[in-house]
């Protein structure tokens, strides 16, 4: 980091000792193909197969990413013995059959990186939770943006107590996503496909609020019906910190002809300072790193960490890496499937708010699966 800061920001993963655990990968996308693969040669790590319906396209990222073995059938990969891990990239509505089929080989794999969303809603990730622990097989969710820098430089801030007690949050988002074919199916748009990252991204700095307020409407270009386009929330926390989020995916008639006006940025108010902040995924495939001020009571000019390192694709290091050192370690992940069982409930307690236009508590949607 530069000199902009005062003392060090833990902004980069830990990585574990041993990465030599050989990966398996269930998907051969975008998001497999041009971020997971690309940052885990970058750090090390052994991708051993790949498997998905379309087997030149694994070929082809086999290929390219110097796996092994490619696959046309992810329940062939699974009978690997060199898979001790598997690394989930497919839809939410695929995923709970995958893991069905995993914990029957839990003889030789130990750990899954699953996909977020983690299932189609809250129940669902909790049958895939069950699933995993009864078969003694540990399991992590690919909550990526905990590992934007920005976002874990923020966090170190928190943590150290330079900003004091929390007051106020937000995250603003005018962006222009590419959606998924598989989103048109579900009818999702996005409060599980991008809100959650935002959501997930409010847990890890200041923990599960009380209550949420959600209100959606139509995004006016996305064709298919959905109801939850442009997202606003409300988080209502029991110390009195308030966190608001707008995902806005429609950021003005950009793609129509005006001007586009597109970024996503953050800022935390607290008792002994203030951070302000980009997110640079926006901006993807341009390399963009994510920023962060800070300024305290104590020194109260603007100081200004800046890395090189970008969210698309260097922070996709850090899921995996969680997970190995886990298992390395015989902890629990940082990005557990129990801790994402509470950001999954809160996904859910936005689109019963913005359904019955009234404050959802966080403790309605987890007892509602255990009634």
């Amino acid at each position: 980091m530069t000199a902009g800061d005062l003392t060090s920001l833990e902004y980069l993963p830990r990585l574990p000792s041993d990465r030599s655990v050989g990966i398996g990968c269930i998907g051969a996308g975008f998001i497999m193909a041009d971020c997971h693969l690309v940052a885990y040669r970058q750090a090390g790590f052994r991708p051993v197969a790949i498997a998905s319906r379309d087997l030149d396209r694994a070929q082809a990222v086999a290929q390219r990413h110097q796996i092994a073995r490619a696959y046309a059938d992810y329940r062939e990969l699974l009978r690997d013995p060199e898979v001790a891990v598997v690394d989930i990239a497919v839809p939410p509505d695929v995923q709970l059959q995958v893991i069905r089929d995993i914990v029957g080989h839990a003889d030789h794999i130990r750990g899954v990186l699953a996909q977020k969303p983690l299932g189609m809603n809250y129940a669902e990730a909790c049958q895939i939770v069950r699933l995993c622990r009864d078969a003694g097989i540990t399991l992590a969710v690919n909550q990526n943006m905990r590992y934007d820098q920005s976002v874990r430089a923020c966090k170190s801030l928190l943590q150290r107590g330079d900003l004091g007690e929390p007051v106020l949050a937000t995250i603003d988002m005018r962006a222009i996503p590419h959606w998924m074919p598989w989103q048109e199916r579900l009818g999702w748009v996005t409060l599980r496909i991008m809100s959650i990252h935002h959501l997930d991204t409010l847990r890890f700095w200041f923990g599960d609020p009380v209550r949420v307020f959600a209100s959606v409407r139509p995004d006016p270009r996305t064709r298919f019906t959905h109801h939850d386009g442009i997202c606003l929330y409300i988080l209502e926390y029991a110390s009195g910190l308030r966190a608001m989020g707008c995902d806005d995916v429609w950021a003005g008639p950009a793609q129509e002809g005006a001007a586009a006006d597109l970024g996503i940025r953050y800022r935390i108010e607290g008792t002994t300072g203030m951070a302000r902040g980009t997110i640079g995924w926006p901006s993807y495939p341009e390399r963009t790193p994510s920023t962060l001020d800070f300024t305290t009571t104590a020194s109260p000019q603007w100081h200004q960490p800046r890395w090189q390192e970008v969210w698309f694709p260097d922070a996709f290091v850090g899921p995996m890496a969680q997970l190995l050192c886990a298992l390395e370690d015989r902890s629990v992940p940082e990005i557990s499937g129990d801790d994402n069982l509470q950001t999954m409930a809160l996904v859910d307690a936005c689109y019963r708010s913005a359904t019955e236009h009234r404050a959802i508590e966080l403790a309605e949607i987890l007892e509602s699966n255990h009634s």
